[in-house]
């Protein structure tokens, strides 16, 4: 029989900071592209692809800046493979404009390197968007590798209209490192290429390599030896692109057009949409404010570019997957935390220079100052209030702007109603409740216990716009077709999920939310319990009726927009959005919600965000194809 040839790809997945430090993963960095840039030299190996992403290759340049020569060289020579992304950002925590920017910086320092091959290499992304097939192919990529959501899916698959190659057996392969014989490395290849060929044809895919480890000096001499033991399988040094070209034909075979969310056979960390509620707050306040701050320095002259491509890069640094999705140290999100205030500092700035120089209000300041029950009956030039300083009472010399004088206008009647009463919330005919449960899991993955029925809160009364409750105070506005909510509290219990509920009239089958700026469908069985599923046996993550949002979700007629909430569930006939999810550790090898680690057990003590949080969310009645309207109220546009 025919032996069927495996391509190695010699690889490292670099993550920039995750459950060490920035500083602490960028000195192993170097070592460990010292070792690529050497084989590469001694011809050791043909060829390396360096993760698809040019921002470790940037921060090793920044120390090495002696090796860009060499680097330059190797692209030149198409031995060594960058971009076509910046960072390796969820997909689902990230919004369309930021992915684009994504792109739009990763393949200009990626050609300005020399680098003319891409792939959407989205390897180790906890699932993938259907949204991003399309992104792709508008920059000129047709090729894609994924790993994590694809389920039954063969190894070679159109996704969305792109030719993708799904790693049946993951990208870590560090057996060429392991401590044991050929033999036993021989055996053990043999384990995982026959499962590989049970989804491939007369090619087989093999990544070598894993999280920050470098390649083997003697791995071609390993292969050869390996190859003698081998019946079946002849493995060769390979790149991806020559096994694209090798398979072309086979990616017709199978069509996806949805998003790759099954966990059934590999873990898809779903706790990420939630765990450290703090950080997707602040990512979206900074992705919507940086995103304002583009579009009007493009419409008065773009001479903010640089300072607006330095902004993002520092939103896409902290929109890597271990730090959206909130699962590294408590010191990296930290630093995180920094990123975000710069970008705000930035983006705020930019908007407020533009809007001296140009005399125009911006929708934050009509909110504030133009609200719908006053009109303006006369206005002079001046120095507002809010821009004197806060300590001296100094005025700001240059921020002269329009002042108005307002008068009030009779009330608006609201179009949408809020009853508080005997002990209920409702919004029309919506009962609205808050609960939270028990969480014995980590920042990965929300721990279910068994039998935990959840606490529900008791409203006592509605005042003032103040609804008072058991677990907290929540601040009321309704605002014509919406009705806002701002919760602030301080939060003194650990290991806890909290959630808003919606009870609506009918089984919640299907939903409709926000992906990548644009609308997608999702169904559920609404009867699905993971409590009564949890696994029992190693290498499984339980199925849920959890899912990502990014501002909106809505059901039968009902829709909710949040700011910063990028989580909800679905349970029978209600509709659930996490406001927080408490956990003191990255990784809890004793999850019941996923039968082994995802990560080290490193204790995360910010991650219970203990002390003030706040939770912020909109309501009211519209379909899907109408939320852009809505969006707008909460989200307003420059």
């Amino acid at each position: 029989m025919k032996k069927k040839t495996v391509h190695i790809i010699s690889h490292s997945h670099w993550d920039r900071e995750w459950y060490r430090e920035y500083e602490v993963f960028r000195l192993r960095l170097l070592r460990v592209f010292d070792n690529i840039l050497n084989l590469l030299e001694n011809n050791k190996i043909p060829s390396f692809y360096f993760d698809g992403q040019v921002s470790a290759l940037l921060d090793y340049l920044e120390i090495r800046p002696e090796m860009e020569e060499p680097v330059r060289k190797f692209i030149k020579e198409k031995r060594l493979f960058i971009g076509p992304f910046y960072t390796l950002v969820d997909e689902f925590l990230t919004d369309r404009t930021a992915f684009e920017k994504n792109l739009q910086i990763g393949l200009k320092i990626s050609k300005d390197f020399g680098c003319t091959d891409f792939i959407g290499y989205l390897a180790d992304t906890f699932g993938h968007s259907q949204n991003i097939p399309p992104l792709l192919k508008k920059y000129g990529i047709d090729k894609c590798i994924v790993w994590r959501g694809c389920g039954d899916i063969p190894s070679e698959f159109v996704f969305n209209g792109i030719n993708t190659v799904n790693l049946i057996r993951g990208y870590f392969m560090d057996i060429f490192s392991a401590s044991m014989t050929i033999e036993q490395k021989a055996e053990w290849l043999k384990g995982n290429l026959d499962k590989i060929a049970e989804k491939s044809g007369d090619y087989l895919l093999l990544p070598v390599g894993a999280d920050h480890l470098g390649i083997e000096k003697d791995i071609s001499e390993q292969i050869e030896q390996v190859n003698k033991l081998l019946d079946d399988y002849e493995i060769k040094l390979s790149s991806p692109f020559e096994y694209f070209e090798l398979v072309k034909n086979n990616f017709a075979q199978y069509k996806q057009d949805y998003e790759l969310r099954d966990n059934s056979k590999t873990f898809i960390l779903q706790g990420s949409y939630s765990a450290r509620t703090k950080i997707k707050q602040y990512n979206t306040k900074c992705t919507y404010l940086l995103e304002q701050a583009d579009k009007l320095q493009q419409k008065y002259g773009s001479r903010y570019n640089s300072v607006i491509e330095y902004a993002y890069k520092l939103l896409l640094k902290n929109q890597a997957h271990d730090g959206i999705c909130g699962c590294s140290t408590d010191l990296v999100h930290r630093e995180n935390i920094t990123r975000y205030e710069k970008i705000i500092q930035i983006a705020c700035t930019i908007i407020e220079e533009l809007r001296l120089e140009h005399n125009f209000k911006t929708p934050i300041m009509q909110s504030k100052d133009l609200l719908p029950e006053y009109k303006v009956i006369s206005k002079h030039f001046g120095v507002e209030n809010s821009l004197l300083y806060d300590t001296q009472k100094i005025p700001v010399t240059e921020d002269f702007t329009t002042i108005y004088t307002l008068k009030k206008s009779p009330a608006v009647k609201p179009e949408i109603n809020l009853e508080v009463k005997n002990g209920e919330i409702k919004i029309n005919n919506v009962k609205m409740e808050f609960i939270r449960f028990q969480d014995d899991g980590d920042t990965y993955n929300f721990g279910a216990v068994e039998d935990d029925k959840g606490e529900k809160a008791e409203i006592y009364s509605y005042k003032n716009n103040i609804i008072k409750t058991s677990f907290f105070d929540v601040k009321v506005e309704i605002c014509g077709e919406l009705i806002n909510f701002k919760i602030e509290w301080d939060n003194k219990l650990k290991n806890k999920l909290w959630q808003v509920k919606f009870n609506l009239k009918q089984p919640v089958t299907e939903t409709y939310s926000e992906d990548m700026n644009t609308i997608i469908r999702r169904e559920f069985d609404p009867d699905w319990n993971m409590r009564e599923h949890l696994p029992k046996e190693r290498g499984i993550e339980v199925k849920t009726n959890f899912a990502p949002m990014q501002r909106y979700v809505g059901t039968q007629g009902f829709g909710v927009i949040t700011q910063g909430l990028t989580e909800y569930e679905v349970k029978e006939k209600s509709l659930l959005i996490t406001l927080l999810r408490s956990t003191g550790v990255i990784s809890n090898p004793k999850n019941p919600s996923r039968s082994t680690p995802a990560g080290p057990p490193v204790e995360v003590p910010d991650a219970q965000q203990l002390g003030l949080n706040v939770a912020e969310f909109s309501a009211g009645f519209f379909e899907p194809e109408n939320y852009q309207k809505y969006i707008d109220m909460v989200f307003p546009q420059f």
